[in-house]
């Protein structure tokens, strides 16, 4: 397949010449050729000295957050009621956390190689961060409401039902009662900083986003003032035609 670009008067024409023989539909075919052309694919300086190091900083809270959730929900996990059902059963903090990274690591790339390809990548990566970070401040919210740690002091040997308990029974019963309220108190403030990292995580994704967006909007600001560059691009696509 071959990639020709022409612009003229603010119009931009891209010319793909399909291969009848591929097994690929031609609109695959097209996208294809899109994602490997060099004018997608090659570095661009610009977008390396309009983003500077802030993708970097902003993939390492990314990874920071994932790390963090992943940390703290196997505790909660694990903390035998201190997670509810629907993280018992998901373990959703676990997959957070793991895009989280994800989304991390398309920053730090799209600093290092920062193709328009990766740029458009991490954009809508971080875009869809939106929304996970959103849906993990959501589901929070709702564990740390759904938190009981009654089976530590209100299982079969500390029935209320139980007629007159010894003074004895009282005072252990007492004493178990602080120390679930402690732990309790412990497992609400875990839950409490994967609330705050869900916010930070969502600042973040934001962030990261308008920055790409600013990033390609510049490139292709610059690409309007400058002609010249139309012709290196051109004379860079013709003379690599094959993808």
């Amino acid at each position: 397949m071959s990639v020709t670009m022409a612009r003229t008067g603010g119009v931009t024409v891209l010319t793909l010449n399909t291969d009848p023989q591929s097994a690929c539909p031609p609109l695959c075919q097209i996208l294809t050729g899109l994602c490997y052309s060099p004018v997608c694919c090659s570095v661009s300086q610009h977008l390396r000295s309009v983003q500077k190091s802030s993708q970097s900083v902003l993939g390492a809270l990314h990874i920071m957050v994932g790390l963090l959730n992943i940390g703290l929900g196997a505790i909660l996990t694990n903390g035998g009621g201190a997670s509810s059902w629907e993280m018992d059963s998901s373990l959703y903090p676990f997959w957070f956390g793991g895009l989280f990274i994800c989304f991390g690591i398309a920053s730090i790339l799209s600093e290092k190689y920062p193709s328009p390809c990766l740029v458009i990548l991490n954009v809508f990566l971080n875009l869809a961060g939106v929304a996970f970070a959103i849906a993990a401040i959501v589901l929070y919210c709702i564990n740390i409401v759904s938190m009981s740690l009654w089976w530590m002091c209100h299982g079969d040997y500390w029935d209320y039902d139980r007629p007159t308990p010894s003074p004895h029974e009282d005072i252990i019963m007492e004493k178990c009662m602080q120390g679930e309220a402690i732990v309790l108190m412990l497992a609400q403030s875990i839950n409490a900083v994967l609330i705050v990292l869900s916010v930070l995580e969502l600042c973040v994704t934001i962030s990261a986003a308008v920055l790409g967006i600013k990033a390609l909007k510049s490139s292709e600001k610059k690409s309007i003032d400058d002609p010249e560059q139309y012709k290196r691009l051109l004379e860079e696509v013709t003379t690599n035609p094959t993808v």
